[in-house]
């Protein structure tokens, strides 16, 4: 009796206190955080949770990914809290995602801002850069939050300590800690879907999120860097497995590219750079065809490369990334691309050659030299040890009827029968 008296008080207790989803966020913004995000929301609705804590550090990331989060706090049911703690970053992706949430909060020595859409080559061009205004502007305003200066986040760069932005009402809290956070919150009355929620943080319990198998999946394959990597493994393995069957290339060239080709459905990619790795491909596949002694092959190479540097173009990307991506691509283009397409070019002489090789049967040719059954016999332009059964002669005429390894099987031409079609087709060496 006692026992159960003490499980029903734990229950109430437990009944009582408020039930916290926390998820962490951290790196870059790609699809595998959205997809972290969303399983967090769902797991958070299917238990009925009351709150949902992000823990937030990001220099920035995918657009496409921060829309789609920004979509789902918007019209999330739970009230989402999006906390930045000390010595966490939160820009250019990272605050539009904080203003999209139902608090913002931040610990003092943080800082937020730096929206401004970057560009490694050029110049954003000012509809960029006046849609992103715009949008962040909006979500800011439908959060009653500073819309003029969520707007110089993105037209100036503005980057506020948290202490400015809680000032110039970017922020509802400052909270040293995650516990000084959670006391803040006790009270606070958050509009959700036209509905008023009332907070009580008087006691909660965290129930951490893990992140999905997918969600880890996706963060590597959407990563442009990784994006690039696969793009190319899976193009050269897929040539290389076509031109040379037999060596299982193109299943995994054809795995890696319908990898690639997830990861690239997130990201923003410029089609000048699609269209030269497409122009690479071509140039590959011609030198193949009609070989040029590797010019086609040279041009493949410089085309890739380019394409490699110019595929990408993610507004919200740090502006670190862009300092060192065309670095990167421009060694992953020349490093992979001229191995792969030199590689694969040699390795298609050399099958080649053994093939022609191995098309003996049929070749004619003059015995040099022959005794008891044996003997040496030139074909096309070839010496090659052969046997017969027959008596042959020095500047006999024969023809190779059987290979067994590097030895002939030989046999006289029939002068006689040459013209009755039995030795047609097989006029190939040379005399």
């Amino acid at each position: 009796m006692r026992t159960l008296c003490l499980a029903l008080i734990i229950l109430i207790a437990n009944g009582s206190a408020m039930e916290i989803a926390k998820v962490t966020i951290q790196g870059e913004i790609t699809e595998g955080t959205y997809i972290t995000l969303q399983h967090a929301y769902d797991f958070a609705k299917s238990k009925k949770m009351d709150l949902i804590l992000v823990e937030i550090d990001t220099p920035g990331g995918l657009l496409s990914s921060t829309q789609k989060i920004v979509s789902l706090f918007m019209n999330s049911e739970i009230p989402i809290v999006v906390f930045v703690g000390k010595g966490s970053m939160c820009a250019s992706a990272g605050t539009v995602i904080l203003l999209s949430a139902h608090i913002a909060a931040a610990s003092n020595g943080t800082a937020i801002g730096a929206a401004t859409p970057v560009s490694p080559y050029s110049a954003v061009e000012n509809k960029t850069i006046n849609y992103l205004a715009s949008y962040v502007k909006d979500i800011a305003k439908s959060r009653g939050r500073n819309p003029e200066v969520a707007e110089r986040f993105v037209t100036e760069g503005l980057s506020l300590t948290a202490g400015e932005a809680y000032e110039l009402g970017i922020l509802d809290l400052l909270a040293e800690n995650r516990e000084e956070l959670l006391k803040k919150l006790n009270g606070a009355r958050i509009a959700v879907n036209g509905r008023e929620i009332a907070l009580d943080t008087t006691e909660y319990r965290f129930v951490d999120v893990e992140k999905p198998a997918q969600a880890e999946i996706y963060e590597i394959i959407s990563n442009p860097q990784f994006a690039l990597i696969l793009l190319l493994l899976g193009i050269y393995l897929l040539i290389f497995g076509l031109s040379s069957p037999g060596m299982m290339a193109e299943t995994v060239g054809a795995m890696l590219l319908i990898l690639a080709l997830a990861g690239l459905g997130v990201i923003n990619v410029n089609y000048a750079g699609v269209f030269l790795i497409i122009l690479g491909i071509i140039f590959l596949i011609a030198e193949l065809l009609t070989p040029t002694y590797g010019l086609l092959g040279t041009a493949s190479v410089i085309s890739i490369t380019l394409g490699a540097l110019l595929i990408f173009e993610e507004p919200m990307m740090p502006k670190e990334f862009y300092e060192f991506f065309p670095k990167f691509a421009i060694g992953i283009g020349l490093g992979l691309a001229s191995f792969m397409t030199f590689a694969i070019i040699k390795i298609l002489k050399v099958r080649r050659r053994r093939s022609q090789i191995g098309e003996m049967v049929g070749l004619r040719g003059n015995i040099i030299e022959f005794k008891n059954g044996k003997g040496f016999a030139r074909i096309r332009g070839e010496i090659w040890s052969v046997e017969s059964e027959e008596n042959l002669r020095s500047g006999d005429e024969v023809v190779v009827v059987e290979r067994d390894g590097l030895k002939l099987k030989v046999r006289r031409v029939d002068r006689a029968k040459t013209g009755d079609g039995e030795m047609a087709g097989e006029n190939k060496g040379e005399n």
